[in-house]
């Protein structure tokens, strides 16, 4: 059973072929930013982040996860979900 939230589910079912869904579940599944609410929110936020910037790309996600890890907000910068807190909840693939 994942971890992630129906909607970061939903996104990454529409980015991502069924054959390479597992992985890139497994791939967000990396992301900790702590317990706790405000942390669930935060870690939405960081995978919908590497979702938008992977855009259906296995490499390009595992590339997003790698900036997570090293400095989070840089990827939410690149995401463009830096300056809005709650940015990233409109954003839908298509």
């Amino acid at each position: 059973m994942s971890n992630l939230s129906p909607n970061t589910i939903r996104r990454l079912a529409t980015l991502f072929a069924p054959e390479d869904a597992d992985e890139a579940t497994r791939l967000l599944e990396q992301i900790e930013v702590g317990s706790g609410y405000a942390y669930t929110r935060l870690c939405e936020r960081i995978c919908t982040a590497a979702l938008k910037v992977s855009q259906g790309d296995l490499a390009e996600l595992r590339n997003a996860i790698k900036l997570a890890k090293i400095d989070w907000r840089d990827l939410l910068v690149d995401a463009g979900f830096a300056e809005d807190p709650v940015l990233h909840e409109t954003w839908w693939p298509e």
